[in-house]
């Protein structure tokens, strides 16, 4: 089977520079290292090529002759793909990845959690408090967070000597890896925890309060320190991330800070003008309707939107004119309407110029 190009192994332009080459090298070995995909032999291949393709275009000498003659250049070159220069760019790259010589620390900073909190648009405009009840995982009190059975402690694991990672040769490189027999603990508890089976923590639910600031928007963050799982080996606590979801509002539809609803009015307050009464967040409002107001026409009031969190003005609110055909007409109100029809059609351009405009338009598009 023929090889693959090697800057399509690695996902780059043939124009990349040796920085793009070599993340992108370490992102693919990242994902497809032998010991994060134990058993998996696709992982393994593409590990390998991945590899054979860094060796090759991170050595200038090398990438320029492939670029001229391909994957024959490597067969004639001194050291084929696996050449002296590439051990130390290789282990360079996994002393970045895997800690390198260094004792690894096993002390592990807790999961961030995240937490979708449905309040209403009256809750977000003025801000309110909630309560929320979410899973976790806290620190087992019975051990404080060592798994040992209480009056034990964890004994140092032996393979590691407490590193938590071992050395292991491949040819002329050296790897680190996750130690097998204590999982990167560098510790092994041989009279485990019965309240937490020697996991160190428990699965627990916990009540919160959440202060909601007034003006928050949809998918707005909200960050409780410390509220998110607990560490491990005594590392420090994640953090809880509360994400605003705004329930569908029966009146308004929020815009940013503005505020929009539609206002239905009768064909009679269009056409004659009137005062109508609106709601807005903060109480009723009035809105003079002048005469001959035309569907879709808006009314803005100012400042009756919302007041964003990172803002100290209020938006608008926008009122959507939509004039409203009557329906289930008794046949005193069909009468009426036959006999205004009739008066419009007698000076249509008058009283429906809209219409009249649109008809000798359309009569244009046909003749035309």
């Amino acid at each position: 089977m023929a090889k693959r190009d090697y800057y399509e192994i690695l996902g780059v332009d043939r124009d990349a520079s040796e920085d793009q080459i070599k993340k992108a090298y370490r992102k693919l070995a990242m994902q497809h290292h032998p010991d994060r995909n134990p058993d998996n032999a696709k992982s393994e291949e593409n590990f390998k090529e991945a590899k054979e393709a860094y060796e090759v275009l991170s050595d200038q000498e090398k990438r320029a002759a492939y670029d001229r003659f391909g994957h024959q250049a490597m067969e004639g070159m001194a050291g084929g793909a696996g050449g002296a220069g590439f051990g130390d760019a290789f282990g360079d790259i996994f002393s970045e990845i895997f800690g390198g010589g260094r004792a690894r620390s096993n002390v592990y900073r807790g999961a961030d959690l995240r937490y979708n909190l449905e309040i209403s648009l009256e809750e977000a405009a003025r801000g309110s408090e909630s309560k929320i009840r979410i899973p976790t995982l806290e620190t087992c009190e019975p051990c404080h967070g060592t798994g040992a059975k209480p009056g034990t402690e964890p004994t140092t694991c032996p393979t590691c000597q407490g590193q938590g990672q071992v050395r292991i040769q491949q040819g002329f490189f050296s790897l680190q890896q996750t130690c097998p027999r204590c999982a990167g603990a560098g510790k092994i508890v041989r009279d485990p925890c019965t309240t937490c089976s020697g996991a160190g923590r428990v699965k627990k639910q916990k009540t919160l309060s959440v202060k909601i600031p007034a003006g928050v928007d949809e998918g707005d963050r909200i960050r409780l320190t410390g509220e998110g799982e607990a560490g491990v080996n005594g590392g420090p606590p994640g953090d809880l991330y509360v994400v605003v979801r705004l329930r569908p509002h029966s009146v308004f539809q929020r815009e940013e800070n503005d505020l929009h609803c539609e206002m239905p009015i009768s064909f009679t307050i269009a056409a004659l003008g009137g005062d109508i009464e609106i709601p807005t967040l903060d109480g009723s409002a009035k809105i003079k309707i002048p005469a001959e107001t035309q569907s879709g026409k808006v009314f803005r009031l100012r400042g009756k939107g919302i007041k964003g969190v990172r803002t100290n003005t209020f938006g608008d609110l926008l009122c959507h004119v939509v004039v409203e055909t009557p329906v289930n007409l008794t046949s005193r109100q069909r009468e009426l309407l036959l006999e205004l029809e009739a008066i419009n059609q007698e000076e249509s351009g008058r009283h429906n110029p809209k219409a009249k405009s649109w008809l000798e338009k359309v009569k244009e598009f046909f003749e035309g």
